[in-house]
């Protein structure tokens, strides 16, 4: 606005403006809203998509492999471009949502770390003669002893389980190696007191 212009009062202006607000509310009302009448919940399929997380920065180096292998490959396999900052700050971009999801759960499996004392559901992945290795995450396992598979005495580790059966366990510890022990048992009779059913 030019207030400089003659024969331009302020009684012109504030006219001006009373029109383009009544005219921009009409849009909105007649126009818009029919068309959407809210936020759409997901982008637009050509809209590029991109999704932020957060890791520890000592697990920088798990995503990135050796060589950046690691990293090549879930850029390979999902499609999504992985950018890593130093102080842990993860940026997964591409037009498809779904492979920045996945390339999100790639990583998620990579840092993943088990709490002491938590439950979750995992995949049987080898027996032995003393128990069952139980995958958590993709490349994280850990061991049930034939002691904890049930509440009572188990002869042999097949009648309770079977390589590929998806199980509930719990985290009883996680020794200085590294290894971590799991209980079936303890899982099972807590989620029983939580009301939750298998």
């Amino acid at each position: 606005m030019d207030l400089k212009n003659d024969g331009l009062t302020m009684e012109i202006i504030k006219s001006a403006f009373d029109m383009c607000r009544e005219a921009r509310i009409q849009m909105l009302d007649e126009i818009m809203l029919p068309t959407i009448s809210e936020p759409r919940k997901e982008l637009a399929a050509t809209a590029p998509k991109m999704i932020m997380m957060k890791i520890h920065p000592d697990k920088i180096r798990e995503v990135i492999g050796s060589g950046g292998k690691v990293i090549q490959k879930i850029c390979a396999d999902t499609g999504a471009k992985v950018d890593i900052e130093d102080d842990g700050s993860i940026y997964i971009a591409s037009a498809d949502i779904n492979a920045c999801r996945a390339a999100k759960q790639m990583i998620d499996d990579i840092v993943f770390v088990p709490e002491i004392g938590k439950i979750y559901r995992g995949k049987v992945v080898r027996i032995i003669p003393i128990g069952a290795f139980v995958e958590l995450v993709p490349g994280k396992d850990g061991m049930v002893h034939i002691s904890k598979l049930e509440n009572r005495r188990v002869e042999k580790v097949e009648d309770v389980l079977k390589e590929g059966d998806m199980t509930w366990v719990k985290v009883l510890e996680i020794d200085d190696r590294g290894r971590i022990n799991l209980s079936r048992r303890d899982a099972i009779k807590d989620r029983e007191a939580q009301g939750l059913r298998d």
